[in-house]
């Protein structure tokens, strides 16, 4: 697992767990969704869940990666999971994500290969890519949830820069078809700030490829701040409101494909 991976999982269940706790009505709404505080809450309670039976190597079908499917696959586990009390799923969230965290410890010391693949909802996965995974799903809904207490959020440059191998490896597979055919893009992405990430993200007909570095000669490159382009990436942020606050800036011999970017995918 990447350094500080462990330590960011267990804190933002624990950020998490601690927005919960003093939370008396759990049937505020959520800004932006159709769920309220609880249902929100018992959302992440089955995924640290289902991450953590993933963890074991346990098959957990879910799905099968598409945004509608997804939606019909919480919609159900919501159905037949009745909680709703924030004391209770506050505990299951940081339980199950100390679950996962064991589950992936225990695989290194007894030697099991933490490379092995695992099958997700977003394809195939090895642990590190998992572990990224879980911290990233953690992160969105705590920022809806801390949005709908009005609370401050627990996200943060450190935070976004261990998402990054989970990003890198579901962007291909959340790229909108009929968004990338018959475009032809180079670009490099760079987050802002002390040893940032940057990354290359290729674009043909319809082929969406993404490298750890950046693009040879990219036709546009996007210097963005870590947090919004979380957000962005999520679904959490429009765009446009971003570059309006000076988060994002593109430039190269063809920036106006910056804009374009955020809709070549579809938050997953």
């Amino acid at each position: 697992m990447p350094d500080g991976l462990e330590t960011a999982i267990r804190a933002t269940a624990g950020d998490i767990a601690a927005l919960l706790r003093d939370v008396s009505d759990t049937a505020v709404p959520v800004p932006e969704s159709e769920w309220t505080v609880g249902e929100a809450a018992a959302h992440l309670a089955l995924a640290n869940e289902l991450m953590a039976d993933l963890a074991l190597g346990r098959e957990r079908p879910y799905g099968d990666g598409t945004p509608q499917s997804l939606a019909a696959a919480n919609a159900q586990s919501l159905a037949v999971f009745g909680e709703r009390g924030a004391k209770p799923l506050a505990a299951r969230i940081e339980e199950q994500a100390d679950v996962f965290l064991n589950a992936v410890g225990d695989a290194a010391n007894d030697g099991t290969s933490t490379s092995r693949a695992l099958v997700t909802p977003l394809g195939s996965m090895d642990t590190a890519v998992l572990s990224s995974y879980l911290l990233t799903h953690m992160l969105g809904h705590g920022y809806d949830l801390a949005r709908a207490l009005n609370r401050p959020h627990m996200i943060d440059p450190d935070r976004v820069g261990l998402c990054m191998p989970f990003m890198l490896s579901v962007m291909p597979y959340v790229a909108d078809a009929a968004a990338t055919a018959q475009l032809t893009a180079r670009y490099t992405i760079r987050l802002r700030g002390g040893g940032g990430t940057a990354f290359g993200v290729t674009v043909a007909d319809g082929v969406v490829d993404v490298t750890p570095e950046p693009t040879y000669r990219p036709d546009c490159t996007i210097l963005i701040d870590p947090v919004a382009f979380l957000l962005i990436a999520l679904g959490r942020r429009n765009p446009w409101r971003a570059i309006a606050q000076g988060q994002v800036f593109t430039w190269g011999r063809k920036p106006w494909l910056g804009p374009r970017f955020p809709t070549l995918f579809t938050a997953p």
